[in-house]
């Protein structure tokens, strides 16, 4: 069951998951359900005990928990599943500049995964080709519209969150990115 949202606001936290392994590991927790660092490490192309060490420096800042079971390498980890904010307006200073490392992390790793998909998807079926969408637009929206627009967006995303578990997903399910923004294109000026 999704927990209510955590709202990153501190900085070391922010740094914490700023971390492209550790990214990757919450990224694969959430795939699997539950992993050990053998396994998980076989997913992501780290060593297990490098995903042993980012396992705990993630359980630290409450991301991931044992699962119990298991001991040293080989005990479960789980994701404690809660959708995650952070980036408010009124975050200053060391916050400000954890926020941001932790929100460029997540643009270069989408980013990536769109250059690898650009790189392979000609080898998909075609009917995975052709349902496969990006698109890139540019519009003129007031703030509530924006607003708008974005809540519109989550809402079709998260429809799909159940699915998170492994048990809900249906046959022939694919692990999907969707990665989207709507936000100004130029810094604000006074009219």
């Amino acid at each position: 069951m999704e927990a209510s949202e955590r709202k990153l606001r501190d900085a070391g936290e922010l740094r914490s998951l700023a971390h492209p392994v550790r990214m990757r590991l919450c990224q694969a927790l959430y795939e699997r359900g539950t992993a050990t660092a053998t396994e998980l490490a076989e997913m992501i192309g780290e060593s297990p005990a490098n995903c042993s060490w980012h396992l705990r420096q993630l359980a630290k800042y409450g991301f991931v928990e044992e699962a119990g079971g298991g001991k040293g390498r080989h005990r479960p980890w789980r994701p404690v599943p809660r959708m995650l904010s952070w980036g408010d307006s009124d975050e200053s200073g060391e916050v400000a500049a954890a926020s941001d490392a932790l929100s460029m992390q997540f643009v270069e790793q989408e980013f990536a995964g769109l250059r690898d998909w650009q790189a392979w998807r000609r080898t998909d079926p075609p009917e995975w080709q052709d349902a496969a969408y990006w698109m890139q637009n540019i519009d003129w929206l007031t703030v509530e519209e924006l607003k708008e627009l974005n809540e519109a967006i989550a809402a079709v995303i998260l429809r799909q969150r159940k699915r998170r578990d492994p048990a809900e997903r249906p046959l022939g399910a694919r692990r999907i990115r969707v990665f989207a923004w709507a936000v100004p294109a130029e810094p604000y000026a006074e009219d």
